[in-house]
């Protein structure tokens, strides 16, 4: 499944949109995925559910399974329409973003400035600060959890928003401590979308993101969706499916709202996923890629936590933090994952982005609450085990490669001094050169020759690792330059490596 992409061009985001299907070389792997989901619909008694796996702009993998409407037994597919609850805050997050970049609001202003109404709040403390608006994108403005309470207010109009917004709310906290998920504070950023782009919130998203990126299927009106594509949502109670009541688009739309298929939301992994590696090449999208890249960005209120054991591999302690519209994680196989789940009344749903790996898996179902996260994560752990999911390699900057060549040249000539002012300042004060001529004779007389002429892998634009292959060993590299005009070794270390 690894088709590597250069650098992303115009015509290249172009293809992205389209997102073609194309059969996924490896039957086997296809078929313990759909095991993996087939087990966890049965397990979770949802009437429906589709997944589906974006890599590197092409969705590869989409399946239905199960039926959208128990009662027509309309089978699911890449076009049925789900609500997909809390993974709509992705797309609240980008607007906000988006309004920043064009200047039209601060992430560090108070939130009052872009909502009068917020002005006449009572806080907490007489000490407390004002909510910003990069609180309400990272939920620590202080406000109460409150699933299930936000879910049942979709349908809530603007006009009983804006009397909830004068007559305030009560805190959890002071805004700016903890992590706290919060959909109103969503809502609210909903409010400021409209406010500031002087537009309803619907009709900014879809006018600046949905349809740059190809989404007709994508809204928050479920009115509007074609009954024949709409996947009906049900919960499980007394042994049987019944149907939940559809909720009316309103406000907290902003938190929860978005109905999209499988084929559309591709689009929008897609272009999430375009935004890594960092490049030079021209920025296409709706949204420039670096804004993308800012979804990680969070609070510091990172903890850790075991991964659930269901999930497969070695036990694993996770760490996590909650950035703009998105959960990010620091797991120990699979790396940066970018994730958020939906749980909504009739709906449940997951993503996970694997931005270093040009990845993404996602789900969505038609029972209340049924979060597909647990078969998402096992699909990844799936995929990074079958080798399937390798990180892209970073490029490797002219000056790594000219700092590399300093360390060649001292392994050739036996002599740090060998490179003259390719040493910092420092390197010959951290170790002098009397002594490095004798570990580099240690060094060779143990390996014996080798052409060190290897690739060296960047780590970060003045970090890399390399590894020479010698007569009798390997040696270990690593470099560090300075942070100097002139190309110069800060730091190497080589070392013979240990089978």
């Amino acid at each position: 499944m690894r088709k590597r992409l250069g650098v992303l061009t115009a015509a290249v985001l172009a293809s992205i949109l389209a997102v073609p299907v194309q059969a996924a070389p490896d039957a086997a792997m296809q078929a313990q995925i759909e095991r993996i989901f087939v087990d966890w619909q049965l397990d979770s008694r949802v009437p429906g559910v589709v997944y589906g796996i974006v890599e590197n702009g092409t969705l590869v993998t989409v399946k239905g399974l199960g039926v959208q409407d128990t009662q027509t037994g309309r089978r699911v597919d890449a076009d049925s329409r789900f609500r997909i609850a809390s993974m709509s805050k992705a797309f609240t997050a980008m607007a906000i973003l988006k309004l920043r970049d064009k200047g039209r609001l601060s992430l560090d202003a108070p939130a009052e400035t872009y909502v009068p109404e917020l002005r006449g709040w009572t806080y907490p403390t007489a000490d407390a600060r004002r909510i910003r608006v990069r609180d309400l994108l990272n939920h620590s403005a202080g406000f109460v959890t409150d699933d299930p309470w936000g879910d049942r207010q979709q349908p809530l109009s603007e006009a009983d928003f804006t009397a909830m917004l004068k007559a305030g709310v009560p805190f959890s906290r002071q805004p700016g401590l903890a992590m706290e998920y919060s959909n109103f504070g969503y809502a609210l950023l909903g409010r400021i979308v409209t406010n500031v782009s002087k537009r309803p919130y619907q009709a900014y998203i879809k006018n600046s993101i949905l349809a740059p990126l190809g989404m007709p299927a994508t809204g928050h009106d479920i009115s509007r969706s074609p009954p024949e594509t709409r996947a009906i949502g049900y919960r499980w109670q007394d042994g049987a499916w019944v149907r939940e009541p559809d909720m009316a688009d309103g406000v907290f739309g902003a938190m929860g709202g978005v109905e999209t298929s499988a084929r559309d939301y591709a689009r929008w992994v897609a272009f999430l996923l375009q935004a890594w590696p960092p490049r030079d090449d021209g920025d296409a999208g709706p949204v420039a890629r670096a804004t993308v890249r800012e979804i990680v960005e969070g609070s510091n209120f990172a903890f850790g936590s075991p991964r659930p054991a269901a999930v497969g591999g070695a036990p694993c302690r996770v760490a996590r933090a909650y950035g703009m519209g998105w959960r990010v994680f620091d797991d120990c196989d699979l790396g940066l994952i970018v994730t958020h789940s939906g749980g909504y009344p009739g709906y449940g749903s997951n993503i996970l982005l694997l931005p270093e790996k040009g990845i993404g898996i996602f789900a969505f179902a038609n029972r209340t609450y049924a979060g597909p996260a647990l078969p998402v994560m096992k699909v990844a752990m799936a995929l990074q085990a079958a080798g399937s999911a390798g990180s892209r390699p970073m490029p490797t900057s002219d000056r790594l490669q000219q700092g590399y060549a300093l360390a060649q040249k001292i392994w050739r000539a036996g002599d740090v001094e060998s490179v003259g002012s390719g040493l910092a300042m420092n390197f010959l004060m951290d170790r002098d050169a009397v002594h490095w001529r004798a570990e580099l004779a240690r060094l060779q007389a143990e390996a014996g020759k080798c052409a060190a002429d290897e690739a060296v892998m960047a780590v970060t634009a003045m970090e890399g690792s390399f590894v020479w292959r010698c007569e009798r060993a390997r040696i270990e590299g690593h470099l560090l330059l300075a942070p100097t005009h002139v190309v110069a070794l800060q730091a190497l270390e080589l070392r013979v490596t240990t089978p």
